[in-house]
């Protein structure tokens, strides 16, 4: 069992001795009054006046430095308090002496003093007190008796008050014994209370389940981390969550009017994933305070999607070699079709059908192979303007004159870390795609690219803006989903492929919502301090249609 803190116990002692010299202070002011005023204190005259009068100024004397040293902040040590219980036994027997004896009321205060000094400084010490007063009543008995001021009688009264002087430091060292135990086990349990919530605070902090403790009304009372990602985003300088955001604020008043609804998932912004939440009251029905648990819909979607890939590309890989083999044959016997002198126009077109499907077929095959192959990432701090001029000024090279890509570089340099091949792929992939859409929807090849902080002025991002006709709800809702596209051509891998290696490097890729034509995708980069033990990425992959 632990002890409680040294620090805690001399400061308790010191102010209940400040509390004991008050009360030595005020015994000895209305002592000296009551003189000063010639009254009878005690009903029989007084056995020398002068000693009297000179004890109890000078005990009062004693009493005021005493006092004036605490309020100075002397330190106090143990030793004062035995010299000031002491001064009180030596100098309180000294009253009763020149007072009439042990049969007077002085005698009663040594009882409290012998109190005060067991209370104080529990131990041996304090049955030292009780002996020490008890010899002086003793001897204040035998004096007074030489002098024949006194009869025996004082010495049987100063003997039961000797008992009496055992009796209450016995007593009072068993019920200060008592409330150190009592004290040590209230220390110990709050100790491990502390550390009890310490820890659940950690692991409540820890968890990457989003916790959240909100009253009816959704203001909150607690979050953790996780809830403030999934909430607000990865932003270092935000304000603690102070009150839920409207579409979790609309599900928690569905769930009070009716709390057998398990609400719809929602984006508490277009920068943050989808969150399912689940409701459940806590035990407090004074505050009616609501526990809030925030799931990640998209790395639940994310994890049953993998596990279906995984398993596509395991079958795949099965028989591909048989796949291939007839389909390399198809594609040949068109080729060669295709190539015949005596083929008619109407033919050459359905030979040019046979080989873009058999090369759209063997793309997908490639793909899903890719899906169960994975790499580390070679992770590296890029200079977003400096790189992506590069990849720009590249990709102008090798597609021609025909593709026009507008490159806007806002506000400082930002930084990123990522590994520059899979952003490479990446960003290849929203290109293509906004390149062929612009043209489908303007007739011409036309993107602009651009770079910026987020709001919190801590992450960066990329912005890949086409000129196409847009999405529509329905399409958005499936958009990173794989094998989706919108065009008979498209494997439907690019754009899934894509946001798999952003969230590889803990970045995020997703439709930004904007009123301007077309659409926009933003990879949101992670701050660029933020490292982890384990970057594992999506292998490099050729598909780039939607």
């Amino acid at each position: 069992m632990v002890a409680s803190s040294p620090v805690g116990r001399n400061g308790q002692r010191a102010r209940l001795f400040r509390v004991y010299n008050y009360y030595r202070i005020a015994v000895v002011l209305l002592l000296v009054s009551l003189l000063l005023l010639e009254t009878d204190l005690f009903g029989t005259a007084m056995n020398n006046e002068v000693l009297f009068q000179g004890t109890a100024l000078a005990y009062l004397g004693i009493n005021i430095l005493t006092g004036l040293l605490l309020l100075a902040g002397y330190p106090l040590r143990p030793w004062h308090i035995t010299v000031s219980i002491l001064v009180d036994i030596l100098f309180l027997h000294l009253l009763a002496l020149s007072s009439g004896g042990v049969g007077t009321g002085i005698i009663n205060l040594v009882i409290i003093s012998i109190a005060a000094g067991n209370i104080l400084i529990p131990g041996r010490v304090g049955i030292f007190y009780a002996a020490l007063a008890a010899l002086a009543s003793l001897a204040v008995s035998f004096w007074l008796l030489i002098e024949t001021t006194a009869g025996i009688d004082d010495i049987v009264r100063a003997g039961v008050m000797g008992v009496i002087y055992f009796a209450t430091a016995f007593i009072l060292q068993n019920i200060t014994r008592r409330l150190a135990s009592s004290e040590r086990l209230a220390t110990e349990r709050a100790r491990s209370i502390a550390e009890l919530e310490q820890l659940n605070h950690q692991i409540i902090q820890r968890m990457h389940t989003g916790i959240v403790v909100a009253d009816p009304s959704g203001t909150v009372r607690l979050a953790n981390a996780a809830a403030g990602e999934l909430l607000q985003g990865e932003r270092r300088t935000s304000p603690p969550l102070t009150t839920l955001p409207a579409p979790l604020k609309q599900r928690l008043k569905q769930w009070l009017e009716n709390p057998g609804t398990r609400t719809q998932p929602f984006q508490a912004r277009e920068d943050t994933p989808g969150v399912q939440a689940n409701f459940t009251p806590l035990d407090e029905p004074v505050n009616n305070h609501i526990l809030i648990f925030l799931e990640d819909t998209s790395k639940i979607i994310q994890q049953a999607q993998q596990m279906k890939l995984a398993s596509l590309g395991r079958l795949t890989a099965g028989i591909a070699h048989e796949i291939r083999n007839p389909l390399g044959a198809i594609s040949h016997a068109a080729q060669l079709m295709a190539e015949s002198p005596d083929i008619s126009e109407a033919d050459r077109r359905m030979t040019g059908i046979i080989q873009r499907h058999s090369e759209r077929v063997n793309a997908i095959i490639e793909n899903v192979l890719e899906l169960s192959r994975r790499r580390s990432a070679d992770v590296r701090l890029l200079d977003l303007g400096e790189w992506l001029a590069s990849v720009v000024n590249e990709y102008r090279e090798c597609g021609g004159d025909g593709n026009t890509i507008d490159l806007k570089l806002s506000g400082p340099s930002a930084s990123a870390r990522f590994d520059p091949s899979q952003l490479h792929q990446a960003l290849i992939n929203l290109i293509d795609n906004g390149l062929r859409y612009s043209e489908k929807n303007t007739g011409r090849r036309t993107l602009t690219l651009s770079t910026g902080m987020t709001e919190d002025g801590q992450r960066a991002y990329i912005d890949v803006r086409d000129q196409g006709a847009g999405l529509s709800e329905k399409q958005r809702a499936s958009l990173f989903e794989p094998f989706f596209t919108t065009e008979q051509q498209g494997t439907g891998l690019g754009l899934y492929l894509a946001r798999e290696l952003c969230e590889a490097n803990q970045a995020r890729l997703f439709l930004l919502d904007t009123s301007e034509h077309g659409s926009c995708f933003r990879i949101t980069f992670a701050h660029p301090g933020r490292r982890t033990l384990d970057y594992t990425a999506e292998p490099e992959v050729t598909g780039t249609d939607t």
